[in-house]
């Protein structure tokens, strides 16, 4: 069986703090609900990936939808800045991973899939923000690569209530879990998962030893 691994996507203060310069309404209020899941992995030893984002301060590498907003703010999200730095609530801690993204899913043209192989990972848990762009890119993504996927429905968060709900009932029709930071607390230190992949592969080696039977 694999290990779960929580993935915190995005709480940069550029992003969350009020009046930031991509500020996501209530990202704040989301980051006490992180807290208390992170606190609760931490406690019970599950591998925690702090995933951000930094652009250049020229912009050169910003996506090409939110470059003119980039240029609008005066950049945002910079290495070095206050405003690139992960927000207090959920500072990382010595053997906390670390993985920087330059678009909106964790996995695209990063190291997080070698590293969750190589760590034996075969379910994620994301949280963070924002639902319908990092959390959404980041969860099609992971079941694309076979990982079993839970999205913590109060530890992410949208720019309205209505955008928020959407986008976790799709990802719900796709068979994505979902859960509070509640119910997912309870759960620990074993969370649900299905073994899918292995499921899978027993399935296919079942059927192909009958077949030469």
């Amino acid at each position: 069986m694999g290990h779960t691994a929580f993935l915190i996507i995005d709480m940069q203060n550029d992003f969350c703090l009020p009046g930031a310069p991509f500020e996501v309404k209530g990202a704040m209020e989301v980051a006490k609900k992180i807290r208390e899941a992170l606190q609760a992995c931490r406690k019970h030893g599950l591998y925690v990936v702090h995933v951000f984002r930094y652009y250049r301060p020229d912009g050169s590498d910003v996506e090409i939808t939110r470059y003119d907003k980039f240029v609008q703010v005066g950049g945002a999200l910079i290495e070095g800045t206050k405003g690139g730095e992960i927000v207090d609530e959920l500072k990382p801690i010595e053997g906390e991973y670390l993985i920087c993204k330059k678009r909106w899913s964790a996995f695209f043209q990063t190291e997080l899939d070698n590293l969750l192989k190589r760590l034996g990972v075969d379910q994620v848990v994301v949280t963070g923000v924002q639902t319908p762009n990092c959390i959404r890119g980041t969860v099609w993504d992971a079941n694309s690569l076979d990982y079993e996927v839970i999205v913590l429905t109060d530890g992410t968060g949208a720019s309205s209530p209505e955008v928020h709900e959407a986008n976790l009932n799709d990802m719900k029709n796709i068979g994505i879990k979902l859960m509070t930071v509640e119910e997912f607390i309870k759960s620990l230190p074993n969370p649900p998962k299905d073994d899918l992949v292995e499921k899978i592969r027993n399935n296919v080696l079942k059927a192909k030893l009958e077949s030469r039977a």
